[in-house]
């Protein structure tokens, strides 16, 4: 399990930033799971409303980031998404096409695109990375909280002499 890499993110101060949460609908337990550490996570920073959108799937994440990072309101967004290996490529098309796309976004808006999308061969282990009461990690969290240390970051170093 790859959770003893997270490094610890100081979620203080960040109550300025609009943030934005986009999430896919397939996996409800698993979606409600990784949203609600995402909304942990931002009221942690001091976030108190931020944008919710739900979309059908992880493949229409990319283009949900897009039109939510290119309104300009918002510093940071965060896709949440399940994709659970099947017994076709299908698997493997999503997967690719949702990490180039969210990838694609986040460099050519300058937005940071916290990525929470689960790509797993099993549902238990797209549970333990859920962050419910018997999960091991929650990566809803975990990506909210690095867009805000990198939206954080960028503003920090935005504001900086040169």
């Amino acid at each position: 399990m790859s959770g003893g890499g997270v490094p610890g993110l100081n979620q203080e101060n960040r109550a300025h930033l609009h943030v934005a949460v986009v999430a896919a609908r397939w996996h409800p337990t698993v979606m409600d799971g990784l949203v609600g550490g995402a909304l942990w996570a931002l009221k942690d920073a001091g976030i108190a409303e931020p944008t919710v959108l739900r979309v059908p799937g992880a493949f229409e994440l990319p283009v949900a980031a897009q039109t939510l990072a290119s309104c300009r309101r918002y510093q940071a967004v965060v896709a949440l998404g399940a994709v659970i290996r099947g017994d076709t490529p299908h698997f493997d098309y999503v997967c690719q096409s949702v990490a180039q796309g969210l990838t694609q976004v986040s460099v050519h808006t300058s937005v940071p695109i916290g990525f929470g999308v689960l790509t797993c061969d099993t549902e238990e282990q797209a549970l333990d990375r859920a962050g419910l009461a018997d999960s091991a990690e929650d990566k809803g969290y975990d990506a909210a909280a690095a867009a805000l240390a990198t939206a954080a970051a960028l503003h920090g170093a935005a504001r900086a002499p040169s």
